[in-house]
């Protein structure tokens, strides 16, 4: 699909489609993580609620929204932080001391992020840590055992988070900010992180780039990968709804 099918697709959305929760890494974007741009009329047409649900810290989905011209509705750090409203408080669902400890101690293990100094990945998050991939991954679940936390392997980052949330978790203090139902909702997404959305959202879709264990928590698998996968998404989820 180029973009002006994909233009096409957003003119001939149907009004009854339902709210939509979406993923962005490997969902919206193409196989280097830049956001396709042919997501962009759809999402920017949509007739319902639309809430970016990221394992990213806030400010990212958050300046997706702002860019796109979409109400600031966002689910970030795997369920961590709910933002139901540009004009409403930020929610916070878990505290970051059992993650400061955690982080300290990895390090004092001589083990690094892999973020460089900057650490632009954790830098703004405020509820869970991402450890890049090339670091190693047992003294980091080890340490999360020991704090009480968790780890998701996301395929793009090792997540650290309490194990009270997740995206369904979000998901839920989201539809009930918006006064809905999690079952209201259609959910595509592509990672493990992505299926405690699916398990608690109406109707789960997932796109050809997820392993296959998240593919068989979903109600559709679309044939395309990455943002052509949401794009096939889209078309399956227009069907069902026309």
């Amino acid at each position: 699909m180029d973009f002006e099918e994909s233009l096409q697709l957003a003119r001939s959305l149907p009004e009854s489609l339902p709210p939509l929760t979406v993923d962005i890494d490997g969902t919206l974007t193409d196989d280097t993580r830049a956001v396709d741009p042919r997501v962009f009329p759809v999402l920017q047409s949509w007739p319902s609620t639309i809430v970016i649900a990221t394992g990213k810290a806030m400010p990212y989905p958050v300046a997706l929204c702002e860019f796109l011209g979409l109400e600031t509705r966002v689910i970030a750090e795997n369920g961590g932080v709910v933002v139901p409203g540009r004009e409403r408080d930020a929610i916070f669902l878990a505290d970051t001391e059992a993650i400061e400890s955690l982080a300290a101690a990895y390090r004092e293990r001589g083990h690094s992020l892999g973020w460089g100094s900057a650490d632009l990945v954790n830098r703004w998050r405020a509820t869970e840590l991402a450890v890049s991939r090339e670091s190693p991954l047992d003294p980091l679940a080890d340490l999360a055992d020991e704090y009480g936390l968790t780890v998701v392997d996301t395929g793009y980052a090792y997540h650290v988070h309490s194990a009270s949330v997740d995206k369904g978790v979000g998901l839920s203090r989201m539809a009930a900010e918006l006064g809905r139902e999690t079952r209201d909702f259609a959910f595509v997404g592509d990672s493990p992180n992505d299926v405690p959305g699916f398990e608690v959202a109406g109707i789960a879709v997932t796109v050809d780039n997820a392993p296959d264990a998240v593919k068989s928590q979903a109600d559709y698998s679309a044939p395309g990968a990455y943002g052509d996968g949401f794009l096939d998404a889209v078309e399956w989820l227009s069907e069902r709804y026309r």
